[in-house]
C-alpha cells in the first residue's frame, strides 16, 4: 500500500513542479470563492489551506480576515504561494506538507480547505482523517473535486488511460461522487452537505485549450511519457470531449467544467 502511495506523491510532486501553475489558478479562482462562502470562512477564524497551489483560497480566506495557514506537496509550489501572498500584503504561513501527515496539531484549525488538490491523495481515508483531525470539535472540512462526468472529469479519465496511475492508486475524481464521500466521511462528520457548480471557461480555438493545457505540470510530464502516436490518439479523444461539452459554435470553445463542494463538520 505504502509503496504505490510513495510513488504517487513523488510523480505529484515533481510534476507540479513543471508549467506555469498561475494560468491555471487564475481559470480555477472562482471554486477558491464558491468553497470559501460555502464554508463560511470569516474574520477571526483559523484556516487551513491544503494542496494549496500557490494560495487562491488562502488569499481569498486571508483577504475576509482569517488567520490562514497554507500547505502544499509541492516545494516550488510553495515558494510560488508565499511570494504572492506576500506581494498582496498578506500574513499568510507556509509549509511544505503531505496531507495525508499534516504537521499540525489536533484541533487547531476552524476550517480546513482543499480546492482541486486533496482529491490526489492516493490514499482517500488517510487524508481525510487527517484534515478531520486538525479540525476543532464543530469546525469544517472543505473540499472541491471534480466530477467524474463533467469535463475535466472526462479530460482527466483519458490521462489515466495513456498515462495510469499505479496500481491501487483511487481515482482523484471519486471526491466528486457524493455516495463515495459520504462514505469515507460518515464516521468522522456529523453532517455532509454538498452543493455542484461549475466554472464557465472560454477559449477561442481548440488551439488555445491545448496551448492553455500545457500550462499543468501534469501535462508536461505526461507528454514527455507518450509516444507521438498516443499523443494523437489522446488529442483526437480529447477534442471529441470537447465537443460534447461545447457551447460555442465557429470553432471556439465555451464550457462549464463541474465540480462537487462538500462540506463537512466534525463531530463535536
Amino acid at each position: 500500500m505504502a509503496d504505490f502511495a510513495d510513488e504517487l506523491k513523488a510523480s505529484i510532486r515533481e510534476s507540479w513542479a513543471l508549467g506555469n501553475y498561475a494560468e491555471i489558478a487564475r481559470v480555477i479562482l472562482p471554486a477558491s470563492q464558491a468553497l470559501v462562502d460555502a464554508c463560511a470562512i470569516s474574520a477571526g477564524q483559523e484556516v487551513l489551506d491544503v494542496a494549496a497551489g500557490n494560495g487562491n483560497l488562502a488569499l481569498l480566506a486571508a483577504r475576509e480576515g482569517a488567520a490562514v495557514v497554507a500547505s502544499d506537496l509541492t516545494p516550488e509550489q510553495v515558494e510560488l504561494g508565499r511570494a504572492r501572498t506576500a506581494e498582496e500584503g498578506y500574513d499568510v504561513e507556509w509549509q511544505v506538507a503531505d496531507v495525508e501527515e499534516l504537521p499540525f496539531e489536533d484541533g487547531r484549525f476552524d476550517c480546513c480547505a482543499s480546492v482541486f488538490g486533496a482529491m490526489f491523495a492516493p490514499r482517500p481515508e488517510v487524508a481525510a482523517a487527517e484534515m478531520f483531525r486538525v479540525v476543532r470539535a464543530g469546525g469544517t472540512v472543505g473540499l472541491a473535486a471534480w466530477t467524474p462526468e463533467g469535463f475535466q472529469g472526462k479530460v482527466f479519465a483519458l490521462g489515466n488511460k495513456y498515462s495510469p496511475m499505479p496500481e491501487g492508486a483511487p481515482r482523484g475524481t471519486m471526491w466528486g461522487e457524493e455516495e463515495v464521500v459520504r462514505d469515507r466521511l460518515g464516521g468522522l462528520a456529523s453532517s455532509v452537505q454538498f452543493e455542484r457548480h461549475s466554472i464557465h471557461e472560454e477559449w477561442e480555438s481548440a488551439d488555445a485549450f491545448f496551448e492553455f493545457s500545457r500550462n499543468a505540470g501534469p501535462t508536461i510530464a505526461r507528454s514527455k511519457t507518450l509516444s507521438h502516436e498516443d499523443r494523437a490518439q489522446m488529442k483526437d479523444e480529447v477534442l471529441a470531449v470537447i465537443e460534447e461539452f461545447n457551447q460555442a459554435t465557429g470553432g471556439a470553445i465555451a464550457i462549464d467544467n463541474e465540480y462537487l463542494i462538500t462540506v463537512a463538520r466534525k463531530r463535536g
